[in-house]
């Protein structure tokens, strides 16, 4: 490497490392905007303060207050517009409008309310009719200043100093005052009364700043139109700088002092400039670098240096001791910036345009500031991916092919398009990786690296390539997979070459990188990192490192940084990772949080610059990062968490307390023990802030660590509850714990005087239930005479009801015997006809077998007399009427039943019901109707349809049922 770049490197480092605390030149800090949507007032911010708490107050319509979570205003009396704030570090926040000032300050129930001061004015004086400016608080004094008088307050009485003639704005510098009176000159305010100070009368200008400057109690006065001037007490003069006719030309509008060393001034047209003590400008920030408007009407300068701009529309904080210093193109002129590196006192920022170059720490002392401008190097025009140096020769690798670069022009070492990366091979080689294979670079006589050879048998894309320990080649595919590749001893040709994807252990085909780490190949995916076991030729997840990665375990990019720091990339979230300690990896994510998305993704480019800075790539320009400044950063004093507001949310929201109280226990209604807590941590630059919170009497343990800035309880049971809160930045610093204490009332029936009518209640129950009992006693014996009474009727009823009982048995019994004689008769009948009818056609048939003494048949006349007086016995109605009676009696009726449900039935029919019924059988029915005993089956059969019985339906069981 040539001597002029390493002293170059050396001495960067010298003088960023020394002033790593100080205000770079280089960029601009990170400038965070609050717009009117965000914060929901109005555009114009005239004044800024910060309390004791670490909350910032605004001059807006109205106080508009922020915590670094939350925005709230607070109005005036009339809805006036504040143009002066100041807090006194004790609670209060003095505020001033058109005619109107005062300060707002917590009441005991924690809610900011307003206390206006005019009524204190003498009433023998006239009335404020005038904006109140400026506000300051000095030591028990707090100072109002309108153009036509200062109002001072102290021991709770208004003194006025008037001047002879009106003056611009009164200035606080140290414990001394100053006022310009239009057309006179300087005054200093001493004991309430104006002088003017020696030399005074010189300066003829509008005085807008007046701010202490080196030693010897000299002040520095910035004019709205005539720049800069220095006071030593006897004399004003002329400071002729870097910023002076800047100054002139925009309009100084206002300004402060940094640090001792650095003075900021606001302009109404061109943003804020930072000048150091010599006059040179070490910054300057307007529109077209960060901020929302270029007319600042307030600075301010909190604790962690944060420099806040009150603007003509919005609000701004420049970090001004921001690791990270930027660069942005916001003209679109060089593009989207996939590569950027510094070399030889150049910048150089590859773009898919093509490369681009500037002076880097020209130090032209006649500039404003150390500005860039980039320039196209001829011929480089088109998609530039990689910038790399390599034994101090710059070289480029572009869409069509790779040059080496010399300061503004460039040299084509290779037609072959596409280089996409260039690593070092050996010694004298270097080897790159391009759209169709691989190609070998290597050094002339000159030291210059020109073309060697082209690879032959592989022609895939290669995007990323790494040589492993074994000289073996792994290449990454631009679509899919990778390769591993092993060349010959000459390296002009491929011995073999194997392809791995999906089958070969790899969870993807696509999106697989290649990357060194810590001189140990990985493979990164979508799924975590991999590595290659050689014996099983299989690609295994790389488990430890992927669980000390967590979140960026599936990085797209690692990228080396210094010894054994590494970054890791993962889709646009940025971390360094430090693998110094064996078996131990710290992750650091949250400092770099501002990269995020910033960045092209899958050409991440981060250049190692010197041990502490680098150069990082981003989409529209370039980041400059100061290690050493971002590691200060995470040992800084915290703030303490504030509580912000607690409600009830039981059935609608209503606000409880607007500021915790630590000192005071706030009481809450039972009935409103639904209770919502939200609080921030006025910590304002970026970073990662997580809250942990334990609610004593109620959890057991501290919460888990969350970004949620509310909490919720809900159903609180009556108790004296501690909400204890913490915070953590960066999962680092850890704040203390505040406390918020509260308690949630008991119930209406669980209160002291509850408890007094209780005892009153209970002593009147006694009294009550004793008469009662004594009653009772009285009542109880005259019911025990008369249960004795009742109890005996009872008995005698039941003797009664026993003897009737079993009267009723005995004739139930008398009954069923009855009825058993009257079905022994009723069957004995049935039998006896039976017998009378088969003795008949007995007799019948016999009588047709009789002869007379000679022999013969009896004559048919003789015989037919007979067989009717025969049939008449047979068929004589009167023993069926006698059966039927009797059969109804025994049976309830039976016919009656059948002859209502089914009236097409014939006597024969209701005659066979009845034999049926007594369980006859066919011979003996086949008797009594005189009749075969096929007919006693049809007539069974005709009985059945009429009676519509189904056909597994016993004809003999339906009639004994019915």
């Amino acid at each position: 490497m040539p001597k002029r770049f390493l002293l170059f490197c050396f001495t960067l480092f010298t003088v960023l490392s020394a002033r790593a605390a100080d205000i770079k030149s280089i960029g601009v800090p990170y400038v965070q905007n609050y717009t009117k949507f965000q914060y929901l007032s109005g555009n114009q911010n005239w004044s800024i303060t910060r309390d004791e708490h670490g909350v910032m107050y605004f001059g807006n319509e109205g106080l508009l207050s922020f915590d670094g979570r939350y925005w709230k205003r607070n109005r005036m009396p009339n809805g006036l517009i504040v143009r002066a704030v100041a807090a006194d570090g004790k609670g209060r926040i003095y505020a001033g409008g058109f005619g109107e000032f005062g300060y707002w300050e917590a009441d005991k129930k924690g809610f900011l309310k307003y206390h206006s001061l005019t009524p204190l004015i003498p009433k023998d004086t006239q009335p404020i009719k005038e904006e109140i400016w400026k506000i300051y608080v000095s030591g028990n004094k707090v100072l109002f200043e309108a153009f036509g008088a200062i109002y001072t307050y102290a021991n709770n009485k208004i003194t006025i100093v008037r001047p002879e003639k009106p003056f611009l704005f009164l200035f606080k510098t140290g414990n001394r005052f100053f006022a310009e009176e239009i057309g006179v000159g300087l005054f200093e305010l001493k004991n309430d009364k104006l002088s003017l100070v020696p030399g005074g009368a010189q300066l003829g200008s509008r005085v807008l700043t007046i701010l202490p400057f080196g030693s010897g109690g000299k002040l520095l006065i910035g004019t709205a139109k005539n720049g800069l001037f220095i006071y030593d007490g006897q004399t004003i003069t002329p400071w002729q700088n870097q910023a002076n006719d800047f100054f002139k030309a925009y309009q100084l509008n206002n300004g402060l002092v940094i640090s001792g060393k650095y003075y900021a001034f606001g302009t109404i047209l061109n943003g804020v400039v930072i000048m150091d003590a010599a006059g040179n400008v070490v910054q300057h920030i307007n529109k077209s670098s960060g901020l929302q408007n270029n007319t600042v009407l307030s600075l301010y300068l909190d604790n962690e240096q944060n420099l806040w701009a009150g603007l003509d529309n919005g609000i701004d904080r420049i970090e001004l001791n921001s690791p990270m210093y930027f660069y942005f193109d916001k003209t679109g002129r060089f593009g989207t910036v996939y590569s950027s590196i510094i070399f030889n006192n150049k910048i150089y920022l590859g773009t898919n345009q093509g490369l681009f170059y500037s002076d880097w720490l020209p130090g032209a002392p006649n500039k404003l500031l150390q500005s860039f401008n980039f320039q196209l190097i001829p011929g480089s025009q088109g998609q530039v991916w990689e910038l790399s140096l390599h034994d101090g020769r710059l070289l480029c690798s572009h869409n069509d092919g790779t040059f080496q670069v010399n300061g503004n022009t460039i040299t084509k070492i290779s037609a072959l398009s596409g280089g996409w990366t260039i690593k070092k091979f050996n010694d004298n080689q270097l080897i790159q990786g391009c759209y169709n294979g691989l190609i070998i670079y290597k050094k002339d006589a000159a030291g210059n690296w020109v073309l060697d050879h082209r690879i032959e048998g592989f022609a895939e894309p290669s995007r990323l390539v790494e040589q492993d320990s074994k000289g073996q080649l792994w290449v990454s595919h631009a679509y899919k997979g990778v390769y591993k590749v092993v060349l010959s001893a000459d390296k002009k040709r491929v011995v073999s070459q194997k392809f791995y994807d999906k089958k070969s252990g790899l969870p993807d085909s696509y999106n697989v990188g290649v990357f060194n780490l810590d001189n140990r190949i990985v493979f990164s995916s979508d799924s975590g990192f991999y590595v290659y076991d050689d014996i099983t030729d299989k690609f295994y997840k790389y488990q430890q490192l992927n669980k000390m990665l967590n979140t960026f375990s599936s990085s797209n990019k690692v990228i080396a940084a210094i010894g054994k720091k590494y970054w890791f990339i993962n889709h646009g979230r940025v971390a360094l990772a430090d693998l110094a300690t064996p078996g131990k990896l710290h992750i650091d994510s949250n400092r770099f949080s501002m990269l995020n998305g910033q960045m092209v993704q899958n050409y991440e480019n981060i250049s190692l610059i010197n041990n502490l800075i680098y150069l990082i790539s981003v989409d529209d320009g370039f980041v400059i990062l100061n290690d050493r400044d971002a590691i200060a950063q995470s040992k800084e004093r915290l703030p303490a968490v504030l509580i912000r507001q607690v409600e009830n949310i039981t059935d609608k929201t209503q606000l409880i307390t607007e500021m915790g109280n630590g000192d005071e226990v706030e009481s809450i209604p039972y009935a409103e023990n639904n209770v919502r807590i939200s609080f921030s941590l006025p910590y304002y630059r970026q970073a990662r802030v997580r809250y942990q919170y334990y609610l004593e009497g109620y959890s057991k343990q501290w919460s888990e660590w969350t970004t949620t800035s509310v909490k919720e309880f809900m159903n609180l049971s009556a108790g004296t509850y501690v909400f204890k809160l913490r915070a953590k930045i960066n999962d680092e610093n850890l704040t203390g714990v505040t406390t918020y204490s509260f308690e949630i009332a008991s119930p209406w029936y669980a209160g002291k005087l509850a408890y007094v009518c209780y005892v009153l209640l209970l002593v009147l129950a006694y009294y009550v239930v004793s008469r009662y009992y004594a009653e009772k006693l009285k009542r109880h014996q005259a019911e025990i005479q008369d249960k004795l009474k009742r109890e005996h009727e009872e008995y005698l009823r039941r003797e009664a009801f026993v003897n009737e009982q079993q009267i009723v048995t005995i004739k139930n019994e008398q009954l069923q015997a009855d009825l058993a004689s009257k079905s022994r008769e009723l069957a004995n009948s049935a039998m006896n006809i039976v017998y009378k009818n088969e003795l008949l056609q007995k007799i019948s048939e016999e009588l047709g077998s009789l002869k007379d003494r000679e022999g013969k048949r009896l004559p048919e006349e003789q015989l037919k007399k007979i067989h009717k007086v025969i049939d008449e016995g047979m068929n004589d109605n009167r023993d069926w009427n006698i059966f039927e009676n009797s059969f109804n009696e025994a049976h309830e009726n039976f016919f009656k039943k059948l002859k209502q449900d089914h009236p097409d039935l014939v006597p024969n029919d209701l005659k066979l019901c009845a034999y049926l019924r007594m369980n006859m059988s066919s011979k003996e029915m086949a008797s009594l109707l005189n009749i075969s005993l096929r007919g006693v089956e049809i007539r069974r059969y005709r009985l059945r349809k009429k009676l519509n019985l189904e056909h597994d339906k016993n004809l003999t069981e339906f009639l004994m049922e019915l």
